[in-house]
């Protein structure tokens, strides 16, 4: 599907048309590696291995995926230093910076619901 250019105000940006760009930018943002991500680079910039490091069963192929999507959206920023070996960081934008708010509520919606969260778990499943 081709994602529709987006040339209007942004209060008619509507997330739940097919083609919506809102819609693209909700589904990438939205993938847990990508709140991962975020919420580790909102301690400051690190390097791709320290990220790896930092974010517990992501792949080296899922870390390089999120980390360009979020570089696309504008949310991450690579720095690439000529040294040998080449040293790559990465940093939150103004906009990513923005998001991690909204990641930090997100957050800490799930500490504290998670006891009722599990108990409905268990009850569902019983």
């Amino acid at each position: 599907m081709v994602t529709k250019q987006f040339d209007g105000p942004p209060d008619e940006a509507d997330l739940r048309r097919a083609d919506s760009l809102a819609r693209e930018i909700f589904s990438d943002v939205a993938d847990k590696w990508a709140l991962l991500i975020i919420e580790a680079l909102g301690e400051g910039t690190l390097r791709f291995s320290e990220l790896r490091d930092e974010i517990e069963g992501i792949s080296h192929k899922m870390l390089t995926q999120n980390l360009r999507m979020l570089e696309r959206n504008g949310l991450v920023e690579r720095t690439v230093h000529p040294v040998v070996p080449p040293r790559v960081e990465y940093t939150l934008t103004r906009p990513g910076q923005a998001l991690r708010v909204t990641i930090d509520g997100l957050c800490d919606w799930t500490h504290r619901l998670l006891g009722h969260i599990d108990a409905s778990r268990r009850r569902f499943d019983a």
